[in-house]
C-alpha cells in the first residue's frame, strides 16, 4: 500500500501517529468528503419477516461500519472481505489491492425497522463518495472501491434503479462508479477492526475521516440515527 498523507497505513505505525495525533489536535476537525443531499430511492425492497443481508464497500470498512453501527433498525455492521477467495481474505493480503477483495461491511438489518432503501440513502450520501473509482479519500486502490453486494434478485434491482435514478438527477457532479452485484461470500475481518471508530476516537485517521460521516448520519437522517452504537463485540457476547 501507498504510504501517504493521513493515509490508515502510515498512521497505524506508532510513531508517524503519535505526531499526526500533535498536528490533529491543533487543527479543526473537518470532512475529508462532504456529504450529499439526495432524495430517497423511487422504489425500495418490501417489506418482510426476519432479519435481512446486504454487503456494502465504499472505502475503508471502519467508517463504514461505524455510520452503520449508529444506524438505527441496524442489528449488526461486521468489517471484512468480499470479491475474492477466503484463501487471502487476510488484511495484509488485501492491502496489495491483488486480491479482488473490497473493505466491505455485512449490514444486518430489521426491514420492519428500517428499509433497504433507506440503507442505500445513508450508504450513498454520508457513508462515502460514490463517484470515486477504486479509492476513497485518501486511501486507493481497488480494495477500497464503491460496491453493493446484493443478497437477492430484489435488492439488486432496487439498487441498479437507484443509481440510474441519482445520475438522473444529477445530484453528484461526477457519475457513480458504485458496482452492484450478487454476494457470494463475506469474510469478517480481524478482530483488531472490529468496532474501531468507537474504540479508537482519537486516532487520527478516525477523527479526521470517519467521525464527520458520523456527525452527518445525525444531521441529516436523525430519525435513523442512534446514539449507542451497535457493536460487534456486543452481538457476538
Amino acid at each position: 500500500m501507498r504510504n501517504r498523507p493521513f493515509s490508515r497505513f502510515s498512521l497505524l505505525v506508532a510513531a508517524a501517529g503519535a505526531l499526526a495525533a500533535a498536528a490533529f489536535a491543533l487543527a479543526p476537525l473537518k470532512a475529508a468528503e462532504d456529504a450529499v443531499v439526495i432524495p430517497p430511492p423511487a422504489s425500495d425492497v418490501p417489506a418482510a419477516d426476519g432479519i435481512q443481508t446486504v454487503v456494502l464497500s465504499g472505502g475503508c470498512f471502519w467508517g463504514v461500519q461505524g455510520v452503520f453501527q449508529h444506524t438505527a433498525g441496524v442489528v449488526s455492521a461486521v468489517s471484512g472481505y468480499s470479491g475474492g477467495s477466503k484463501a487471502n481474505a487476510q488484511y495484509e493480503l488485501v492491502s496489495t489491492g491483488t486480491t479482488g477483495h473490497a473493505e466491505s461491511v455485512q449490514v444486518k438489518y430489521d426491514p420492519q425497522k428500517i428499509s433497504y432503501g433507506k440503507i442505500l440513502q445513508i450508504f450513498f450520501s454520508v457513508a462515502h463518495d460514490p463517484t470515486q473509482l477504486n479509492r476513497q479519500g485518501p486511501d486507493s486502490g481497488t480494495q477500497y472501491r464503491s460496491a453493493i453486494f446484493t443478497t437477492s434478485d430484489a435488492q439488486k434491482k432496487v439498487a441498479d434503479a437507484y443509481i440510474v435514478q441519482l445520475d438522473g438527477a444529477k445530484v453528484y457532479p461526477k457519475p457513480i462508479v458504485t458496482k452492484v452485484g450478487s454476494l457470494e461470500a463475506f469474510y469478517p475481518a480481524e478482530s483488531y477492526h472490529q468496532d474501531y471508530l468507537t474504540l479508537h476516537p482519537s486516532q487520527p485517521y478516525i477523527a479526521y475521516n470517519d467521525l464527520p460521516k458520523i456527525e452527518n448520519l445525525k444531521k441529516l437522517f436523525a430519525a435513523n440515527y442512534q446514539e449507542k452504537p451497535t457493536l460487534v463485540r456486543s452481538v457476538s457476547n
